[in-house]
C-alpha cells in the first residue's frame, strides 16, 4: 500500500469522524435537510444513527489497516446508501451548509461518486477486486 494511499485513507477517516461528530453535535439541524421524506424512521433517530455509523466507519478507516480492503468496500456502500438524502434535498430544494441554489445542491450531488471512489482506491479495495478477477480469468 502507497503512502499516498494510506494517507487518503486516513483523510477519509478524520473526515467520517469529523461528520459524524458533526451528526451529533453541532450540525444535527442541517442533516435534517438530507433525511430522505419517505424514509420510514424518525429523522432525529436517522441523523443520530448515521452519526455513529460514520464515526465507526472513520475509526475503521484509522485503525483496522489490516482489513481496509473490506472496509472500502462497507464505506463504499455507506456512500451509496446515503445518495438518496443527497437527492432528496436537491429535489426539496431543501437550504443546508451552505448549499441554497440547485446549483450548489447539484454540484454537491456529483461529489458523492467521488466519495465511492475515494473510499475504494484509498483501501486497495478496488485493486483487490480487479485482482480476483483477473486470477479467477486465468
Amino acid at each position: 500500500m502507497s503512502i499516498v494511499r494510506t494517507l487518503a485513507r486516513w483523510l477519509l477517516g478524520v473526515a467520517l469522524l469529523f461528520t459524524g461528530t458533526a451528526h451529533l453535535t453541532f450540525a444535527r439541524d442541517e442533516f435534517v435537510a438530507q433525511v430522505p421524506s419517505w424514509l420510514p424512521l424518525p429523522v432525529d433517530v436517522t441523523v443520530m444513527a448515521s452519526g455513529v455509523v460514520e464515526i465507526a466507519l472513520g475509526l475503521a478507516l484509522l485503525v483496522l489497516g489490516r482489513f481496509r480492503v473490506a472496509v472500502g468496500w462497507i464505506v463504499a456502500a455507506f456512500f451509496v446508501a446515503i445518495l438518496p438524502g443527497n437527492i432528496e434535498q436537491f429535489m426539496r430544494g431543501t437550504d443546508a451548509f451552505g448549499l441554497d441554489t440547485d446549483l450548489a445542491r447539484g454540484i454537491r450531488l456529483l461529489f458523492q461518486p467521488l466519495l465511492v471512489v475515494w473510499a475504494l482506491w484509498s483501501t486497495g479495495a478496488w485493486k483487490a477486486w480487479r485482482g480476483r478477477r483477473r486470477a479467477r480469468g486465468r
